[in-house]
C-alpha cells in the first residue's frame, strides 16, 4: 500500500482506467462474465476512490447527546 494519500488516489484512478478500459473491451467481444466482474470491480474501486477522497477528520465521531441510551446493555 502506498504511503501516502496522493499516491493512494494515484494508484486508484489508474486501476479505474484499466478497468474502464478492459470494460469496453468485453463488452465489445459480447462476454458476460468478465463484463460483470469489471463492473463488480469498478464499484468497489470507485468506492474506495470515495472513501480516500473523504478529509482527514471527516471520521471522527460527534459527542454523544445527553440522554442516550447508546452504548446501553445488549439485546437479547
Amino acid at each position: 500500500m502506498p504511503a501516502t494519500i496522493a499516491a493512494r488516489l494515484d494508484d486508484i484512478h489508474a486501476t479505474l482506467g484499466a478497468l474502464r478500459r478492459e470494460h469496453s473491451r468485453v463488452e465489445r467481444l459480447g462476454f458476460e462474465l468478465p463484463l460483470a466482474r469489471c463492473h463488480a470491480e469498478i464499484r468497489y474501486w470507485s468506492f474506495l476512490a470515495s472513501l480516500h477522497a473523504l478529509p482527514a477528520d471527516a471520521g471522527q465521531a460527534a459527542p454523544p447527546i445527553d440522554g442516550s441510551a447508546w452504548p446501553g446493555p445488549p439485546v437479547l
